[in-house]
């Protein structure tokens, strides 16, 4: 995309970005329901479900940017997934808070080593690790290469973090599809959510699409930002080296 077509659908991306998430803000506090056990602190569930998916969409774009870069070898899709990371760890980074802040009522303790928690600590030091490895390498098409060929192998954590409930015993809760599946123990059904059947169950399920929907944008544009930002450093970069090739008295 170029730069023309960024800057004419960025700034109305942007406005349904922040449109979308006063409607979420909005729905989450005056349209959800309140849940049983947990009350209103239940409601940083949207935030935290919302979080986790575009974090994981982030990364999942990363390892299709390294991927083609590795077979085109063209610029921009190493600066897709060097951005995607940006900003699949703000989201990551934001999703392993809000869970925090949500499990102390729910499990009576800020932090939990189960398998899902150290998985996802797991997965955010990895995604961390990607720009180390980056600032360790000078030469550029080198640093692209091997960045590609990191970020697609450290998307197995994202795997791992996502069905780890699904084959160990989890504190977590296991969500699918807007519901909560049934679990076998007493220990295992801490933190699920409560609600009545039928019009208060909707409403949550449409609370936290809206929600996931509206993240969703906000990646998109970040995004997008994120390209622009890019491409006028490489503009900068560009009118440095000519103004020094005309100093030095050569051709620009």
């Amino acid at each position: 995309m170029s730069l023309a077509k960024l800057n004419r659908w960025i700034p109305s991306l942007n406005w349904l970005a922040a449109i979308t998430l006063i409607i979420s803000l909005g729905m989450n506090f005056f349209y959800a329901p309140t849940e049983r056990t947990m009350g209103n602190v239940q409601r940083i569930f949207y935030f935290h479900v919302g979080s986790a998916w575009v974090g994981a969409v982030a990364f999942f774009v990363a390892l299709v940017g390294g991927a083609l870069y590795l077979r085109r070898k063209e610029r921009v899709w190493d600066t897709i997934a060097l951005s995607s990371v940006e900003i699949g760890l703000v989201f990551l980074t934001i999703a392993t808070a809000a869970g925090s802040v949500w499990g102390k009522p729910a499990w009576n303790t800020w932090w939990d080593w189960s398998p899902r928690l150290t998985l996802i600590t797991v997965a955010w030091l990895t995604y961390a690790a990607y720009f180390m490895l980056r600032g360790a390498i000078e030469e550029e098409e080198k640093r692209a290469r091997f960045a590609a060929v990191y970020v697609i192998v450290a998307f197995v954590t994202i795997i791992m973090t996502y069905i780890s409930i699904r084959i160990f015993r989890d504190i977590h809760p296991v969500v699918f599809g807007g519901t909560i599946e049934t679990v076998q123990t007493a220990s295992e059904a801490e933190g699920l959510q409560d609600f009545a059947p039928g019009l208060e169950s909707m409403k949550m399920g449409i609370t936290l699409t809206a929600n996931t929907i509206s993240f969703t944008i906000l990646y998109i544009a970040w995004l997008l930002n994120r390209l622009r930002l890019q491409y006028l450093a490489d503009n900068v970069d560009s009118l440095k080296m000519r103004v020094a090739s005309r100093l030095q008295g050569g051709k620009a």
